[in-house]
């Protein structure tokens, strides 16, 4: 029989800002699975750091710039050379900690440098099962030395090596309400309408005639978003007013002083 330390280690890492009602969910899902919690806060002014440290995680205070930066920053505070990423809206699923543990108890094969899980959001009082919201695999379990993040917002994880499904899901309690999804939205396209300039993309008004509806459609009708009921209805008008929304930042930016000046 091997030893226990044949296995895999794991740090848990999350990024947070003002989230004390959501954290000690998050925290309390990855013990067992996690041998040590990584914390790196954007200067919480709730009691955010407080819950953290209380839970024994190790907490890094770290100004925020954007996505991908906060999480390489907290990638490199990691200890483990397997790292599972967390945002502080998720859990971990008990059939997702079932399959983590068996992987402590066993090195995966050595071409593996990632696991790809499901992730299933939870939404004004139900599963999303539809509306392209699932089962929206993400790339949460890997090797520090194999990732790198990119993107300043919908992030994503590049990998260097193969890339194998896990078993389960993340469990996602993603926008509170309707007022909330659609004032993150409306921050993440502001993200988005400054890469549109610095991209220099072209024909802006065709794209804002276009794609909103064509949003609209990918959500409720090729995604079987109509299946999710009234939560799906709302997936797809919110996401197409926020695919109009960076489009119209955008062109507002290239008519200001400033932006004509760039």
């Amino acid at each position: 029989m091997e030893p226990r330390d044949a296995g895999i280690r794991i740090s848990a890492v999350i990024i947070t800002y003002n989230e004390e009602e959501r954290l000690p969910a998050a925290l309390d899902s990855v013990r067992g699975v996690a041998d040590e919690i990584v914390v790196v806060d954007s200067h919480s002014t709730d009691r955010t750091v407080v819950i953290a440290r209380e839970a024994q995680a190790t907490v890094y205070l770290n100004r925020f710039e954007d996505y991908g930066q906060q999480k390489n920053f907290a990638l490199q505070k990691a200890g483990h050379e397997w790292v599972l990423n967390l945002d502080a809206d998720e859990r971990v699923s008990p059939e997702l900690h079932s399959a983590i543990m068996e992987l402590k108890e066993k090195k995966p094969p050595g071409n593996i440098a990632a696991f790809a899980i499901k992730r299933k959001a939870f939404y004004l009082g139900r599963w999303i099962r539809h509306s392209g919201w699932y089962p929206d695999r993400k790339i949460r379990l890997f090797k520090k030395s194999a990732a790198t993040w990119q993107g300043r917002i919908h992030e994503r994880l590049q990998v260097n090596g193969d890339i194998a499904p896990l078993p389960g899901d993340i469990l996602h309690f993603t926008y509170r309400d309707i007022s909330d999804h659609v004032r993150r939205l409306n921050r993440y396209s502001t993200f988005l309408a400054e890469e549109i300039i610095r991209q220099k993309k072209k024909c802006l008004v065709l794209r804002l005639l276009l794609l909103p509806p064509v949003t609209f459609f990918r959500h409720y009708i090729w995604r079987l978003g109509f299946l999710d009921g009234f939560a799906g209805l709302v997936i797809a008008t919110v996401s197409s007013w926020g695919t109009a929304m960076k489009y119209f930042k955008a062109m507002a930016s290239q008519r200001s002083p400033q932006g004509r000046r760039n």
